[in-house]
């Protein structure tokens, strides 16, 4: 079987993918953007490595999908319109003719799916397990959208429903003993949602309008809120009640409902949290930006919930129960050098 030297990998897998008019094919060594949008750039990066972020026997190209969804993501929590990625890719031996066209297939998806093309990056060796890492630039909205602008009074959203990826982590690793409650189709809803990724780039125009504060959840709803909270100089309640679960996740809950802190910390979510003032001073009544904003997503097919709202206060954010209990959380969510 063949394996690509590193100038035939970038020439014949990778080039093809570098449709900005600004590439050059990925001869150069950098690529040029001559017309910049006019409120400027948005630019995030994130690594992928196997046996951190995907499992080593994963289809190459889920993993370089995933990869760029991830990065897309952060750019759809800031409003903005992604356009154009770099890559790094660090094999530790030649990759086959075979490996090196599934994975530049899942990059391929992800360029239709996102709308944004590759503009260069480095291909290097690795000492130990293969890794890759991806710098995505998307068009920034007129207004800055930063984790640190909520106020007290502000109401909390996230999109799609939270828990999915997590528990589909679970049951790829064998942990899940809720595995039996569950219908063949809500194991692949739930496998499907820790492997692909859903950026919420619809919802932009409706961020843009209405939010405070935004970001995408990678880490866990309960460490991700902390942050926004942190950054804001807030703290927050959440109505755990309110949360929105798919069936496969809810069948789970309701079979184990310990799973309740899986969800609020397990993780790989990618859905965006957001802050919206509600506009108590509004003369058109005291919820009338959050309801806008409501409306706003419904338009732009994004499912948004309620989830509770940030408040006065340093302390962390709380988490009630059913009842109104505070829950305690053993775990925060996921770090990467946690002490």
């Amino acid at each position: 079987m063949r394996k690509l030297s590193e100038n035939a990998l970038i020439a014949e897998i990778l080039a093809p993918l570098a449709t900005h008019p600004g590439t050059f094919g990925l001869s150069d060594d950098a690529a040029h953007l001559s017309a910049l949008p006019p409120s400027g750039l948005v630019i995030t990066t994130d690594a992928l490595v196997s046996g951190v972020h995907f499992f080593e026997n994963d289809d190459p190209g889920d993993a370089a999908y995933k990869a760029v969804a991830v990065n897309v993501s952060d750019l759809a929590a800031k409003a903005a319109k992604p356009f154009a990625y770099l890559l790094t890719l660090a094999l530790p031996a030649a990759p086959t003719e075979e490996w090196a066209h599934i994975f530049a297939g899942g990059l391929a998806r992800a360029q239709a799916a996102f709308g944004v093309s590759l503009i260069g990056g480095d291909t290097v060796t690795a000492r130990g397990q293969w890794w890759l890492s991806v710098t995505a630039l998307g068009e920034a909205p007129a207004r800055p959208l930063v984790r640190g602008g909520g106020s007290p009074g502000d109401v909390l959203y996230v999109t799609g429903t939270l828990g999915d990826a997590a528990l589909g982590l679970k049951l790829r690793l064998g942990l899940a003993d809720f595995a039996e409650a569950l219908s063949p189709d809500e194991r692949d809803h739930l496998a499907r949602r820790y492997l692909y990724p859903e950026p919420r780039m619809s919802l932009s125009h409706a961020l843009a309008a209405h939010a405070s504060a935004s970001m995408d959840l990678s880490d866990g709803l309960a460490l991700d809120l902390a942050r926004l909270c942190a950054a804001s100089g807030v703290t927050a309640t959440v109505d755990t009640s309110a949360l929105p679960l798919s069936e496969a996740a809810h069948t789970a809950l309701v079979a184990h409902p310990a799973l309740i802190e899986t969800i609020l910390t397990g993780g790989d979510d990618y859905e965006i949290l957001a802050a919206v003032p509600p506009d108590t001073a509004s003369c058109f009544g005291p919820d009338a930006r959050s309801l806008a904003f409501e409306a706003a997503a419904r338009v732009a097919g994004c499912p948004v919930s309620r989830i509770g709202s940030l408040a006065e206060g340093t302390t962390s954010p709380s988490f009630l129960g059913p009842s109104g209990e505070s829950l305690i959380l053993s775990a925060k969510g996921f770090e990467h050098f946690a002490l």
